[in-house]
């Protein structure tokens, strides 16, 4: 029979939208959108991430503390299975983080287990050619993802990326609409630090922001930490790939 798999994906699609029925009205807030990743999946959290070229911007939004740790980790290591799934297009999924068949996220897995990850998986947000960032869904035990949950995690994702253009459509050019805004963390001092140290050093911004994220490893900082020393004026770096206390 044609068309047997369009139609189950449009009822998969409507059950979900029906999940944003509340009162009678559609909540678009990005919480609520974030929160209905997680139950519907029935996974222990949930996350979205927004992405530049390569880079995280910032986490839209949360469900929890776990999740919250999940995106702060990627963003300050630069690697995890948003970013995996945005760069490479396509779903990334870790039933096991602890003792994954392949190891991969060094730096990530870690102490995304010691927060209470088990198990990770990153949906990219996309429309079209417009790529914006990768919902990241976390179970608080290892296993896989049921083939229920996987097409439910894809519709999910693509709600989520229309969504955000949605939001986004009515504002300012140039300008992140404010429903975006709230409850955001986007870490604009680091992309105010990037831009310093790009100037001091000579190179791009996005090598700029592997500088940074280079020396918070190193000296077991956050990222957004060192950036407002960077913007204080309280640390410089130099091109002899050191960087120097200003007092010093």
């Amino acid at each position: 029979m044609s068309g047997g798999p369009a139609v189950a994906e449009g009822e998969r699609r409507l059950r979900i939208l029906g999940r944003f029925v509340g009162d009678g009205t559609v909540d678009l807030g990005t919480k609520r959108l974030c929160q209905l990743c997680a139950d519907v999946t029935d996974l222990s959290g949930a996350g979205i991430m927004l992405m530049s070229g390569d880079l995280p911007r910032g986490s839209l939004c949360t469900t929890n503390a776990v999740s919250a740790i999940i995106e702060q980790l990627q963003y300050d290591l630069g690697e995890g299975p948003c970013v995996d799934a945005f760069r490479q297009d396509r779903p990334v999924l870790e039933p096991n983080l602890a003792h994954p068949r392949t190891p991969r996220w060094l730096a990530f897995a870690p102490p995304a287990v010691e927060a209470g990850v088990q198990a990770v998986f990153g949906f990219p947000l996309q429309i079209g050619a417009v790529r914006l960032g990768a919902l990241n869904l976390y179970r608080d035990q290892p296993g896989r993802l049921s083939d229920e949950q996987h097409a439910d995690s894809l519709v999910l994702a693509n709600i989520a990326a229309n969504t955000i253009l949605m939001l986004q459509a009515d504002a300012p050019p140039g300008m992140l609409a404010a429903e975006l805004e709230a409850g955001a963390d986007f870490q604009y001092v680091v992309h105010q630090a990037s831009g310093m140290v790009a100037a001091q050093l000579g190179v791009s911004v996005a090598h700029a922001i592997v500088r940074l994220r280079a020396y918070a490893f190193a000296n077991n900082r956050f990222v957004a930490e060192v950036a407002e020393d960077v913007v204080a004026r309280m640390l410089r770096f130099d091109a002899d790939d050191s960087a120097q206390d200003a007092a010093s």
